[in-house]
């Protein structure tokens, strides 16, 4: 008898451009390939398939999907059978343009069906032509596939997708659709399925992470949710992002505070500190209410780290509403921020509004607010040296520092730390120390180590494993009212 040979197992990479949400579900892709017999490429080794997992928020998003496209023409040229296909946010608009733009894409998918991948490669490479699959609703709730994860010690996990809000600058509600729920059964099976696996931290995500319940009726439902997740046992941070001002209630901040496992972190977009532009961003809320907010939160929360998202130089933004920004950032004194030059976004209202501004008024207001911003959050960084932190030591944050002898991690404010490197600290462990020197960015503590834990995902992470969680796709019993978890089903 002759020896069958096996054809050798195609090998996969998905690179992911965006937030958080692209970040998910490209560990969903990742899952998907990997259920379907592919496996990850090596570090540094082409790949059967490329899965670009694409963001359209960015001025500059078209650019950078077609320069990596024009990058990949030769490499597919030079390996036959190799296959690229382009996903998210950017594929979901585009749709076919990508394939004629790009006519050696095989396979082109939107937000809404994800698990369609490896069924419209397959059939690509069965009809020898590009496959352009494009949903308009959501087929599949994106946390019911499986999972590859990133982390052995911290998940994401998708409570809501799409969004039922129509800010003038933002594309996002036209690709990603009106808010969809999961049911409370579910998060909580599918957070109850990481902690058995090891991690210690998890991020609920949404796009207005704090409307959660409007689809089933439901006001206090995130904050009902909040507090199971936080019962959990084994769970030692909960984390969520990203809230909407607008929607911000006090039950919310109540059990922030009042959960052991709910991090003092909030990250919260504040867009511009201007009424009269948060008019015309079409922002349910002002100035007065958003610092209202922050007011609430230091009330019940005096260590609590804020952070947000500002916009600069929105159409028609004046000097005048460019300094009520710098007010706000002045009074909100925000530990970071994330902040963006307005660019526009076609399909958006924002992109025809009259008082378009230049680009150099723009960059030199941008400058403006990140020095100012630079000067809080060190300001706000020196406050804490000399004081106690624990930290989840994290992977691959930080290597600059590995010369110096540090590792880095995460307190529970969200801020990094990079420490003085201990025999045997691994990334998913927990160590106590004391911060010694404070930058804008960072905090840094060079004494000893007041204790360290060992945990599963450190054993995990020690041994390079990267984690996969099946599905979840059962149960639903009310938020809040103790009742057994779902039984977590593979798919």
């Amino acid at each position: 008898m002759g020896t069958e040979l096996q054809a050798p197992v195609r090998t996969y990479r998905v690179r992911t451009y965006g937030c958080q949400m692209n970040v998910h579900d490209s560990e969903r892709l990742s899952g998907l390939l990997e259920a379907a017999g592919y496996s990850a490429a090596a570090e540094g080794d082409d790949a059967d398939v490329v899965v670009l997992n694409t963001c359209a928020v960015r001025e500059n998003a078209d650019n950078r999907l077609y320069g990596n496209l024009g990058h990949l023409r030769p490499v597919k040229d030079a390996r036959p059978g190799m296959q690229i296909a382009v996903g998210g946010c950017l594929a979901q608009k585009d749709r076919g343009e990508i394939v004629r733009r790009a006519p050696w894409v095989d396979v082109v998918f939107g937000t809404h069906n994800v698990g369609s991948l490896p069924a419209l490669l397959e059939r690509a490479r069965h009809n020898d032509e590009a496959q352009v699959e494009i949903a308009e609703a959501l087929e599949v709730f994106p946390s019911t596939l499986p999972a590859k994860r990133d982390s052995a010690y911290a998940g994401w996990v998708s409570i809501s997708v799409g969004c039922n809000n129509t800010c003038t600058f933002c594309i996002v509600p036209a690709l990603r659709g009106k808010e969809k729920d999961r049911r409370p059964g579910d998060i909580l099976a599918e957070v109850q399925a990481l902690v058995d696996q090891g991690v210690l931290e998890v991020t609920l995500l949404g796009q207005n992470v704090n409307s959660y319940g409007s689809d089933f009726g439901d006001r206090g439902a995130f904050a009902d949710l909040l507090r199971a997740t936080g019962r959990i046992e084994g769970l030692e941070r909960v984390r969520f992002t990203s809230p909407h001002p607008a929607m911000f209630t006090d039950d919310v901040i109540a059990a922030m505070a009042e959960t052991p496992a709910v991090c003092h972190q909030l990250h919260m977009p504040l867009q511009s500190g201007s009424d009269d532009v948060l008019k015309r961003m079409r922002r349910a809320y002002r100035q007065e209410r958003y610092l209202g907010i922050i007011d609430r939160v230091r009330a019940a929360m005096p260590d609590a780290a804020i952070t947000t998202d500002i916009i600069v130089g929105f159409p028609g933004e004046t000097e005048a509403d460019f300094q009520q920004t710098l007010d706000v950032v002045r009074a909100a004194r925000f530990s970071s921020a994330f902040t963006f030059q307005y660019s526009k976004r076609p399909g958006t209202p924002a992109a025809e509004m009259e008082g378009q501004l230049p680009k150099e008024v723009v960059q030199e207001r941008y400058l403006r607010l990140t020095a100012l911003q630079d000067e809080i959050s060190w300001d706000e960084n020196r406050r804490l040296v000399g004081r106690k932190v624990e930290l989840l030591v994290a992977a691959g944050e930080g290597s600059k520092d590995a010369a110096r002898g540090r590792l880095s991690g995460r307190g529970r404010d969200g801020r990094l730390v990079h420490f003085t490197h201990a025999q045997g600290v691994r990334a998913g462990d927990v160590v106590e120390t004391v911060v010694t020197e404070a930058a804008p960015h960072h905090l840094i503590a060079d004494g000893p180590l007041l204790s360290h834990r060992r945990t599963r995902a450190g054993d995990a992470s020690e041994a390079g494993t990267r984690p996969t969680t099946p599905g979840v796709s059962l149960g639903m019993p009310r938020v809040g009212v103790p009742a057994p978890l779902p039984v977590v089903t593979g798919c």
